[in-house]
């Protein structure tokens, strides 16, 4: 179980940033750059926010290629914070990041 979460995270980071295809939109009330990453076959991969310096900042949605939620996640300042959600094998997880660091 465990080591099911920590492949969902490492996925989850690494899909992050290996994702090509986005649309990137600066969000002058908030100050902050909306992303969203697009699968290959054009279905929504990631939604999120980063700050004009780079950061991941606030809630970040991952989905699968059929379009349904995968994680939902929180930054703050490039760091993981709060309750995250995972969808693994049809259950909902909890990881709680308190200090940047996963607590089960």
């Amino acid at each position: 179980m465990k080591n099911i979460i920590l492949f969902t995270i490492a996925l989850f980071t690494t899909v992050t940033f290996a994702q090509k295809e986005r649309t990137l939109t600066h969000n002058k009330e908030t100050n902050l750059i909306e992303v969203v990453y697009y699968h290959d076959n054009g279905e929504v991969s990631q939604t999120g926010t980063y700050t004009v310096d780079g950061k991941l900042e606030g809630e970040w949605l991952s989905f699968n290629e059929k379009g349904e939620k995968l994680v939902t996640a929180y930054y703050k300042d490039g760091k993981k914070v709060g309750k995250w959600i995972y969808v693994i094998e049809g259950e909902l997880k909890e990881v709680d990041y308190s200090k940047n660091v996963a607590s089960l």
